[in-house]
């Protein structure tokens, strides 16, 4: 295996199916004895379990089959372990017995010799354990695919946590993902699911971002990165990383004090308010997928932490991904297209964000999308979940075609995780109660020119204004359930409408306004008489005067400034 590294030489930095295909091509014995291991252990499991449904044993031997699945996932070691882990967030696919199981891999694994952490710590750092820290745990406080933390305290007095990589991951990850690619080529068009692309492309995904989770530093960068982002939000906890202890293959960053999110008991005992736990991380993931663009990928249980004063902290930054602004846009106005079931526009989003192909005939999709979508938010907005929209979609990518790009499947399983997450504090929790009213105020807040376009779009259907629908995302918009999301501030907002109408990008919406108020051939005071009611406390002549004065003020600085400019 040292004969790997040698080979592939600095391509080994970054995954690349070619040249690991080109180094096991000359070593078939290795694939083969790989590929009969793989094959003896989950084969024997599967006719274990054919055995069990013919002799009606399902039940009886449910937890112990489970505890089985567990057990050949960690003998075939860290690829299958991730594999493991991502079907642990995966309720529509895994039945309830095995899904326990598969938790455990995502912290509970069996860890390394301790001497061969010391050995790579004194590799990677340079220096031996006992010059670096003034104390470190006797045995790894966790364990998981990749690596095992220890608790530490560094000369300076720091308390730390230390993570150390599995030694020979390189040649396990390798070996495994050439098998897979292989497998993805031959059996999966056989496969009852139209992807839309060739499945090896989802491997190919799988690859890239377990060499970049297997990069210390990477994760290091991501972790400050993902910490800026949220340097103004007061709920949301970032460990720090000690840069000069840390490596490709070691790093230190701050040790974080709490309570998994799925440690209900401790979160009760610590008097910490469940349901605003809850609300923090629904709207911190939706801030990730819709201001900032760059998401954690990973968001399992032992990756989120309740912290004791009532912040949610993040840890374990290896998993991310990063999404363009058009892809952001869309997706907010794809959920308020969604929410106001109106599936002819949440079709065409679908063709942008690429689940949908533009040659395909939009008409012959929207019913489908009726069929799906409505049983999945049943008679209220309030029903919706993902569970129910990922087993409804899994027969609609068979008779219709749709795909599902290599980005959004990591999008979807940080979604679907995020829901158990905040079901498992909270069983009757509708993410659709915070998602909506988030996305609602980013897109009445319309920052953006493309946002206030995705507005528009919304507010008007068929050339008709949609009065009822911007009555509802006012009222839902200054919805406040808890501290972790602000309530709506109107003004702020009637000011850059204001602006956008007054400018010649708001040209067309004037003329839009304008016939709105008399359409079918009547003035609609009715209407404006509701939205004043909502809007009138917002909007009280003090406050209107304050904020009149506020933004004269902030006029005249920049009209001073930019003559002081000219001249």
């Amino acid at each position: 295996m040292v004969l790997l590294a040698r080979q592939l030489g600095p391509e080994l930095r970054h995954y690349d199916a070619k040249a690991i295909a080109r180094y096991y091509r000359s070593r078939p014995l290795l694939l083969i004895g790989r590929a009969l291991t793989i094959a003896w252990m989950l084969g024997t499991f599967w006719l274990r379990l054919r055995l069990d449904a013919r002799r009606g044993l399902e039940n009886p031997h449910r937890n112990t089959r489970a505890r089985e699945l567990r057990e050949i996932l960690t003998h075939l070691g860290p690829t299958f372990i991730k594999v493991g882990q991502a079907l642990s967030t995966r309720p529509d696919l895994v039945r309830r017995d095995f899904l326990e199981e598969l938790v455990k891999l995502q912290d509970q694994l069996p860890p390394f010799d301790n001497h061969r952490a010391w050995a790579t710590i004194q590799q990677e750092l340079g220096r031996p354990v006992r010059e670096i820290y003034h104390e470190i745990s006797p045995q790894p406080v966790a364990a998981a695919s990749l690596g095992q933390v220890y608790r530490a305290v560094l000369k300076t007095g720091d308390t730390v946590a230390v993570k150390v990589q599995r030694p020979q991951l390189v040649p396990r990850l390798t070996l495994d993902l050439c098998l897979m690619r292989w497998a993805a080529g031959a059996f999966g068009k056989l496969l009852p699911l139209n992807l839309g692309h060739d499945l090896r492309a989802i491997v190919d995904e799988f690859g890239n971002k377990l060499f970049e989770e297997i990069d210390y530093l990477n994760e290091g960068r991501n972790a400050e990165k993902f910490a800026a982002n949220f340097r103004d939000d007061p709920t949301v906890k970032v460990p720090s990383i000690f840069w000069r202890y840390s490596s490709r293959r070691v790093l230190t960053l701050e040790w974080i004090d709490g309570y998994k999110l799925t440690d209900t008991e401790q979160i009760r005992a610590a008097n910490l308010d469940e349901n605003a736990l809850v609300e923090i991380g629904v709207v911190a993931g939706l801030r990730q997928l819709l201001e900032h663009g760059f998401f954690h990928a990973d968001p399992h249980p032992g990756n989120l932490f309740a912290m004791p004063d009532g912040r949610v902290a993040y840890v374990d930054f290896g998993m991310m991904d990063q999404l363009d602004e058009p892809t952001k846009e869309t997706l907010a106005s794809a959920i308020v297209h969604l929410v106001n079931r109106d599936y002819l526009n949440v079709a065409l989003d679908f063709i942008t964000l690429g689940f949908l192909t533009p040659e395909v005939q939009v008409e012959a999709v929207v019913p489908a999308l009726e069929r799906a979508f409505d049983n999945a938010l049943g008679e209220s907005v309030r029903d919706f979940n993902f569970k129910s929209i990922t087993d409804d979609f899994s027969v609609l990518m068979y008779d219709y075609p749709f795909r599902i790009p290599a980005k959004f499947a990591l999008i979807i399983r940080s979604l679907v995780t995020q829901e158990g997450l905040a079901l498992s504090l909270n069983p009757d929790f509708k993410i659709v109660e915070v998602a909506y009213p988030y996305v609602t105020r980013r897109l009445l807040q319309g920052e953006s020119s493309e946002m206030r376009r995705r507005l528009v779009e919304v507010l008007f259907k068929n050339g008709k204004f949609q009065w009822q629908r911007l009555e509802n995302m006012l009222a839902i918009a200054r919805m406040s359930s808890s501290s972790s999301q602000a309530s709506f501030d109107l003004l702020p907002t009637a000011r850059l409408g204001l602006q956008y109408l007054l400018s010649d990008e708001g040209r067309y919406l004037r003329h839009q306004v304008v016939l709105a108020l008399v359409e079918d051939d009547r003035l609609h005071t009715e209407e404006v008489g509701r939205l004043w009611e909502l809007v009138k406390d917002d909007l009280a002549p003090r406050r209107l005067m304050d904020y009149a004065l506020a933004s004269l003020r902030e006029l005249s600085t920049e009209s001073a400034i930019k003559t002081a400019a000219v001249s």
